[in-house]
């Protein structure tokens, strides 16, 4: 027996709800369905790798990047490495609000690029990337998403037509080397009979292959 819990939803999820299912038809009862999307939900979050829940908006854009909060941004400047943190919408720098430039340029004496001088670890990354790399690799996979997989056991399944195709051309092409043996079994041809006469001037039995050496052609 399933135990159950109340719960307090807002009115206008639960009146869409209640729409869709009416939509969808079919005798699912509204718990039925509220569990249905909460399963949904749940599946969709453990795809997702720690600290990179979507529903979480706060953080900073920087650019093509979004900073989500938590993110540590590092910089390097005469062997000391130097850090800001994104917090809430801002990128903060010792208790002041800074832009990724601010941040580059604060231990400077020359003009840095923020692209090529900041490291960039979200609360999901393992290890820091350098933010042009970052940038780049956010280009590429906006520029070619992944495709969908396929449900699983569809590789495996082949239309019955094309088997029965397969299996008749196999057939025939058997057929066709039964019937005319010839065209694919070639004998090979008799060997000539050796000539065991001696050659001039050699007394003992003939045991060459030919009856002259070379050398004897070549100097005769």
């Amino acid at each position: 027996m399933k135990s159950t819990v109340t719960v307090q939803l807002e009115t206008g999820t639960l009146l869409k709800l209640i729409n869709r299912l009416a939509e969808l038809g079919g005798t699912q009862d509204l718990s039925e369905g509220v569990s249905s999307a909460i399963d949904f939900w749940l599946a969709e979050q453990a795809k997702l790798a720690t600290g990179c829940d979507p529903a979480s908006a706060r953080g900073y854009q920087w650019k093509s990047v979004f900073l989500p909060e938590g993110t540590v941004l590092r910089s390097w400047s005469y062997g000391d490495h130097n850090y800001a943190r994104v917090e809430g919408d801002q990128i903060i720098h010792e208790g002041k609000s800074v832009s990724p430039n601010q941040f580059a340029q604060s231990f400077a004496r020359t003009t840095r690029n923020a692209w090529t001088d900041l490291y960039i670890r979200r609360p999901c990354d393992k290890r820091f990337t350098l933010a042009c790399r970052l940038r780049q690799q956010l280009a590429e996979q906006a520029a070619s998403p992944a495709e969908p997989a396929p449900p699983p056991g569809a590789a495996a399944m082949i239309p019955e037509t094309t088997v029965m195709a397969m299996f008749a051309a196999m057939q025939a092409q058997a057929q066709s080397y039964q019937g005319a043996p010839e065209a694919w079994q070639h004998d090979a041809p008799p060997e000539s009979p050796r000539d065991p006469t001696p050659g001039p001037g050699w007394t003992l039995p003939e045991r060459r292959k030919f009856r002259f050496r070379l050398e004897d052609v070549a100097f005769d």
